[in-house]
Order: structure tokens, then C-alpha cells, then sequence
């Protein structure tokens, strides 16, 4: 499956099966990028911690992330597997899990829409030719309702609850790693949380109530700063900027600019999704920053919300910013080589320019205009390399094989036949290099 936002993925094996996966989330996120810009917006001007505190604006704020972005990702994701149809069921089936769990359901609406559509797709399959004429709508309409409210059900008694329990259980491995003084390794599980949209309630199922705790005997805590910190996002896109594929570079200053400047860390989700590989970046940029934080003594008064260089600032201690300023500087530098690395330093969209010049370079002359079309035959080889040494003595002597050599192709041999000719095997066709054919 390709879409506008993900190109065909080539080859066989673990990695392109990856790579497609990689390429069927992006496509149900990548085309909602507006209603994620736009919910990062106002949560970032208007929460309580924003840049312009309105309480009436900040309602806004939940019923987008729960609500309006699982049922836009769960409606694309429908549409990839079965057109409208199964955009409506996978929207209706994602009504389900949000209901069903008090966290947002991303990768909820992820599961139940694509499989919502699937279902109804084998159900039409199903039904196609046993309606009869007439009934027709009212089939369509009954299956559609039917299979989606069943999947809503379904995804409020079963899918909604199985995947809140994971986020759960994401979130108990992280207070593990800090409690056993495993800071750094946190990265590797809160990375790839963060990128299937289960940062929130790592950060403040977890992180958040831990860190306050240790900021109230302490006056600051670094658990603050260990999925908050912008550097990872920034060395990505810095990346994609420098070495992604052509048709992402116009889109990564704005997103670098909504996630550093804006802490809208979801922006640069989809283009790790689009390239699975790159979870290796940000986990080692993670990685880099939080042990940068320890061995400097870093630390925040409160968690920085949103997650912002800005809000970074605002929430260190004084004396502090210098060793904020360089978890996030080393995170950022991290990132952006390994992912560099990773996508080959642009030579991967080189490879693709050279080829496409090359190809056409080489692209064969057009055949002369003056040659018949219905005079060219199919060519083939004589078993015989030498001229039959005894022709037909029924044969007509005007029913020689003509032959003619067509110009510009080496070695091709074009055979036609007079009228008149007996019928031959074309087997028996005569070189066009042979004396025979020179006499002829």
C-alpha cells in the first residue's frame, strides 16, 4: 500500500516488512497533521501553563486529544484499508476505545479503525453478489452500522482496556528503571512510547507525581526533564532537513519550530513512523541528554508544560540553565547524527536523482518512421547455422523468402513472405547473413 504521504516499499524480509508497517501508521497520521498542529496550538497558548492562560479556550484541549484526533485517525485509517465505507465504520468502531480508556486512544484508533474497515470490506465481499437488484443501499447501510457498532463494542469492552493496560505497563517499567538508578536506560522504553503517542501518561502518570515528590524534598527533579526534553525531536528533524527524502524537507523547519519552540512533541512523531529504523536517533539522543543531566546536576522546579526550550527555562532553578541549555544541545547533536547515519547522509535520494538521469539518458531512438509496421516479424533463431543445402524442388523459385535487415538494429533479422510462398516452418527461415539470401 502507497499514499501520497508514504512511497511503495521495495523487497522482501524483516526490514521492508517493517517499513510497510512503519508506512501504513504514517499514512493514517501524516494526513492529519493539520488537527495535531492545531490541537498543539491551543494547548500551547492556552492550559494553564501556556503562553496565554485562558480557561475557557484550554476546554478545548481535551475533548481534541481524546476525541477529535483517535476518530480522524481511526477514519483515515479505514479509508486506506477500504475506501469510504470503511472510513465510517473505522470511525464509528474508534468511538470504542475512546470510550473505553481514559488515556488517548492514538494507537487505539491505530488498531480498530484499519481492522473495522477490513471487516466490513470482507462482509461487502461477502454480500456483493447475493443482494438483489434494488436492495442494494439498504444492504450497504445495515452492514455498515452493523460491523461498526459491533466494533464500538468491541473496543469498549475489549481493545480499549487491553491497551490502557499497556500504557500502564510502559509506565511501571520506567518507575522501575528509576528506581534502580537506570536513568539513562529509561530512554529506550520512553522513546518508542512517545512515538505511539503514549508520552502524556508517561510523563504525568509517572514521571510527573515522581517528580514532584522529589522536587518537594529536593526543590528539583530531573525526572522532569527525562521525556520533556526537546533535543531528540530537534536532531530528527534537523536530519530529515539535511538528509530525509526530498518531498519531507519543506515540511521540517515549521515542525521544528512547532516542536522546539511550541513543545508540540507530537509533531515530529509520524516521521519516525515513517522510517521505523530512526527510533534508534531519539533513543540515543534521549539517552545522551538525561546522562548530560546527571553528571551536571540538572534539574526542574515543575514539569515543563508543554515541553518547550522556552518552558525549559522558565522552570529551572537558578543557576540551573546552564545545565538544562546542555542536556538539551548534547540531546540534539546525538539525534541528529545517528539519524543522519541512519538515512544514509542523503544517499539514498541521491542514488534515486542519479538513477532517474541515467535512465533518461538511455532511453532507446524511436524505430523510423518509414518502416511498415505490419512488415516486422517475429525473429527467430535457426537451429541450422549453415543454408539448407537442399531446398524444396516443389518450391516456386518466386516464393523465396525475402529478407531484409531492419535499420539500426544489429544482428536483427526481420522476415516477410511473398505471396504465393509455400508455408514454411519458421524454423526454416533463412539467415539474413547467408549466401542464399544474398542470391535472393
Amino acid at each position: 500500500m502507497s499514499t501520497d504521504y508514504t512511497p511503495t516499499v521495495q523487497g522482501t524480509g524483516v526490514r521492508a516488512t517493517i517499513q510497510r508497517f512503519g508506512g501504513h501508521l504514517a499514512g493514517m497520521i501524516m494526513p492529519n497533521i493539520g488537527a495535531f498542529i492545531a490541537w498543539g496550538l491551543i494547548t500551547a497558548l492556552f492550559i494553564p501553563t501556556g503562553w496565554l492562560p485562558n480557561e475557557t479556550l484550554a476546554a478545548l484541549n481535551g475533548p481534541m486529544v481524546k476525541v477529535l484526533i483517535p476518530v480522524l485517525i481511526g477514519y483515515t485509517g479505514g479509508r486506506m484499508v477500504h475506501g469510504q465505507r470503511g472510513a465510517v465504520v473505522g470511525a464509528v468502531a474508534t468511538m470504542g476505545v475512546v470510550v473505553g480508556a481514559e488515556v488517548p486512544m492514538f494507537l487505539g484508533a491505530m488498531i480498530i479503525g484499519p481492522l473495522a474497515a477490513y471487516l466490513i470490506k470482507l462482509v461487502d465481499g461477502f454480500t456483493q453478489d447475493r443482494t438483489k437488484a434494488g436492495f442494494e443501499m439498504l444492504v450497504d447501510n445495515f452492514t455498515a452500522g452493523i460491523v461498526g457498532g459491533a466494533m464500538a463494542i468491541l473496543g469498549v469492552l475489549g481493545i480499549g482496556p487491553v491497551i490502557e493496560t499497556v500504557t500502564r505497563a510502559a509506565g511501571e517499567a520506567v518507575a522501575w528503571l528509576v528506581g534502580n538508578n537506570l536513568l539513562p536506560l529509561a530512554s529506550v522504553l520512553i522513546e518508542p512510547a512517545k512515538v505511539l503517542f503514549l508520552n502524556n501518561a508517561i510523563n504525568h502518570g509517572v514521571l510527573s507525581p515522581l517528580g514532584v515528590a522529589e522536587a518537594a524534598e529536593h526543590g528539583k527533579s530531573i525526572l522532569f526533564m527525562l521525556e520533556s526534553n526537546p533535543g531528540p525531536g530537534l536532531g530528527l528533524l534537523l536530519a530529515f532537513l539535511f538528509f530525509g527524502p526530498r518531498a519531507l524537507r519543506p515540511s521540517t523547519p515549521a515542525a521544528m519550530i512547532i516542536h522546539f519552540f511550541g513543545g508540540i512533541h507530537e509533531i515530529y512523531f509520524p516521521y519516525v513512523l515513517m522510517k521505523p529504523r530512526l527510533i534508534l536517533a531519539v533513543i540515543a539522543g534521549g539517552a545522551a541528554g538525561v546522562f548530560t543531566f546527571i553528571i551536571t546536576g540538572a534539574g526542574l522546579v515543575a514539569p515543563p508544560s508543554p515541553g518547550s526550550v522556552f518552558a525549559y527555562f522558565a522552570v529551572t532553578p537558578r543557576g540551573g540553565w546552564f545545565a538544562s541549555a546542555a542536556g538539551i544541545v548534547i540531546a540534539t547533536a546525538v539525534s541528529f547524527v545517528v539519524a543522519a547515519v541512519l538515512l544514509g547522509f542523503g544517499r539514498g535520494e541521491k542514488d534515486m536523482d542519479t538513477d532517474a538521469t541515467a535512465d533518461a539518458a538511455t532511453i532507446p531512438p524511436s524505430t523510423s518512421p518509414d518502416m511498415d509496421a505490419d512488415a516486422t516479424a517475429v525473429t527467430r533463431t535457426n537451429p541450422n547455422p549453415h543454408p539448407n543445402p537442399h531446398p524444396n524442388p516443389d518450391a516456386d523459385p518466386d516464393a523465396t523468402a525475402a529478407t531484409r535487415t531492419t535499420p539500426g538494429a544489429d544482428a536483427t533479422v526481420a522476415t516477410r513472405t511473398t505471396p504465393g510462398a509455400d508455408a514454411k516452418d519458421p524454423e526454416e527461415a533463412v539467415p539474413a547473413t547467408s549466401p542464399a539470401s544474398k542470391e535472393a
